[in-house]
């Protein structure tokens, strides 16, 4: 399993429309095959700010499954318009280290 990595900054006072277009986006990427799960975690000490951890079975799924879909078409019409900057999106293997 990998971990899609991301830091979302959601424009100033698109905080709640973020939040219901995220909502509604959220079936578009959960079909995918090798997709396992998703957490969107808001910032506690910067408001409008996100993490966005995303588990795939492989980098493949997320990058050639979903982002070569149609369903990724509709995620940039309802999300992409949201961020500034664009996020960075980082793949991370499995863990070395874990408690």
């Amino acid at each position: 399993m990998i971990i899609e990595h991301a830091i979302l900054n959601v424009i100033e006072g698109k905080r709640h429309a973020f939040e219901a277009a995220f909502e509604k986006a959220l079936p578009l990427i959960s079909v995918t095959p090798g997709f396992i799960g998703l957490e969107l975690r808001p910032c506690i000490e910067a408001e409008g700010k996100y993490l966005l951890l995303v588990q795939w079975r492989s980098v493949e799924d997320h990058t050639t499954g979903f982002r070569g879909s149609s369903r990724y078409d509709e995620w940039r019409r309802l999300l992409h318009h949201y961020y500034a900057p664009f996020p960075d999106v980082l793949h991370f293997g499995p863990a070395r280290l874990s408690r």
